[in-house]
């Protein structure tokens, strides 16, 4: 329709980064990032993206992370010695070198990829709101406590029956 931006996903904008780190550059700090960043130097430190949803991250061929990655999507040509977690989307090519273990919604992995640690596969399961959490409980603990009570027996002697009440209330 007119006048509607198609929204772009980060894989069409990887040949346009934000932050370009070059193959001279070497970094030592943590790194916070909105956007597209393309690595092809060496980071010593976390690197972190503060936009969640279409955040990119890119290591170059001769790019080298030394240290923690936690970014939505993340595509890896060169070496990690760290944790990697993909919040969304992990894409390994072929000469991709990770020492440590990869955490990913989606991924993708080219034949000569190496991952020199564990690969563990993180769904997120929706979660209830505060209030709904609380009215969930309050029903259960409402049912636990009407499934717990047994009535007294009726025997015709109001204060036998009455006795037993208060019994099964303490």
């Amino acid at each position: 329709m007119l006048g509607r931006k198609k929204k772009q996903s980060p894989r069409a904008k990887a040949g346009a980064a934000d932050t370009l780190i070059s193959k001279e550059a070497k970094i030592s700090g943590n790194i916070n990032f909105t956007g597209v960043l393309y690595v092809d130097g060496y980071i010593k430190g976390d690197v972190t993206a503060d936009e969640f949803e279409n955040s990119l991250l890119t290591i170059g061929q001769n790019g080298f992370i030394e240290g923690e990655i936690n970014v939505p999507h993340i595509m890896i040509f060169g070496r990690v010695k760290g944790d990697v977690h993909a919040l969304e989307h992990v894409e390994l090519m072929s000469d991709a070198r990770i020492e440590g273990n990869v955490y990913y919604k989606l991924i993708e992995m080219a034949m000569g990829a190496e991952v020199n640690g564990q690969m563990v596969h993180k769904e997120e399961k929706p979660k209830l709101l505060g209030h709904q959490q609380s009215k969930d409980k309050s029903k259960n603990e409402t049912k636990n406590k009407k499934d717990n009570k047994v009535a007294p027996l009726s025997t015709g002697d109001k204060s036998e029956t009455q006795k037993e009440a208060n019994a099964a209330d303490l």
